[in-house]
């Protein structure tokens, strides 16, 4: 196995626990779930396309929370 195939299973494994641990936050608004969906999806995409980095997971949760926040305005 490569770092690629270990790294990506690592990221669809964080993807699939986020993900599932949302069904705890039946306190949340909407907005608030969607602004922790973004920032989580965020986070695994940016630290996919950059290779693994710590800046780009940070970066690309930034951008999902705020797109999930502008999201749940609607």
């Amino acid at each position: 196995m490569n770092k690629a195939s270990i790294f990506r299973g690592v990221a669809v494994s964080a993807l699939v626990l986020s993900t599932l641990s949302l069904t705890a936050c039946a306190g949340m608004s909407q907005r608030s779930k969607d602004t922790a969906v973004g920032a989580g999806l965020g986070a695994v995409a940016g630290s996919v396309i950059t290779g693994g980095t710590t800046a780009g997971a940070i970066g690309g949760a930034v951008i999902g929370g705020v797109i999930g926040h502008e999201n749940g305005k609607k």
